[in-house]
């Protein structure tokens, strides 16, 4: 394990993680809406990439809007933070820190407005398998690639059916989700995979169960699943990462 690697991939983390309360706040809108082009109060976002990067300010009402910087770039630190030193200085390091701040994204905007746009879950499934696909290549062992190509779909297909059984509690945003998250966690072998996925599970199971027992919430509410989702694939990637050969 490198100190240094894992410094880098923290400091990586850090600094990609400041610039998500922006892209947050603007996918943070009802289904019917792609996306948001104005501040709180009103005034167009504007900046590079189309108001798509930057800090999440703005100048004329001298106002924040978003999630708040410094908890989004911590969270997504430690995230890079552990996948390194979990990880090593192989090859995959380089997918799953490119994937992480997208999978915070995810989890920011799930968790405002209980949705997962297809502008960022397809993605994340697409590039995950392109880049892994790379790594296969460039490595000369195809078989993780090609075991991750069958996992992504195999996950998909396992939430689509719970989707089918309570359309209340899951939508096909999860199961988008479910798609590029089961790319990354077959990487590492099927156990990881069944890991990953039953983990998010638990977790949002847990969560309820709290919720009802301290009666926050009924049995009508709904809640984010993609955040549980996301926390169970890192713990499976975790896991997988380390578990010998």
């Amino acid at each position: 394990m490198s100190v240094t690697l894992i410094a880098l991939a923290a400091a990586y983390g850090a600094a990609a993680g400041l610039f998500l309360p922006r892209p947050a706040h603007r996918f943070a809108v009802p289904p019917e809406e792609e996306w948001r082009a104005h501040c709180p109060d009103g005034h167009p976002l504007t900046g590079p990439a189309r108001g798509w990067l930057g800090r999440a300010h703005c100048p004329p009402c001298k106002a924040s809007y978003g999630p708040a910087p410094r908890p989004t770039a911590t969270a997504t630190a430690l995230a890079c933070a552990a996948l390194a030193a979990a990880t090593g200085a192989r090859p995959e390091l380089a997918v799953w820190l490119l994937a992480t701040p997208v999978a915070v994204l995810l989890t920011l905007v799930d968790r405002r407005v209980q949705r997962l746009p297809d502008a960022l879950t397809l993605p994340l499934a697409g590039g995950t398998a392109a880049a892994l696909g790379a790594v296969g290549w460039l490595t000369g062992e195809p078989a993780p690639a090609l075991r991750a190509l069958l996992a992504g779909p195999a996950l998909a297909g396992c939430y689509l059916l719970l989707s089918l059984l309570n359309p209340s509690g899951l939508g096909l945003g999860d199961v988008k989700l479910a798609l590029g998250l089961g790319v990354a966690l077959g990487w590492y072998g099927w156990p990881t995979l069944v890991t990953g996925g039953a983990a998010g599970v638990l977790l949002a199971a847990l969560y309820a169960t709290y919720l009802l027992v301290t009666r926050r919430a009924d049995r009508k509410a709904t809640m984010p699943l993609g955040p549980f989702m996301i926390v169970g694939a890192l713990c499976g990637l975790l896991l997988g990462a380390t578990a010998p050969p």
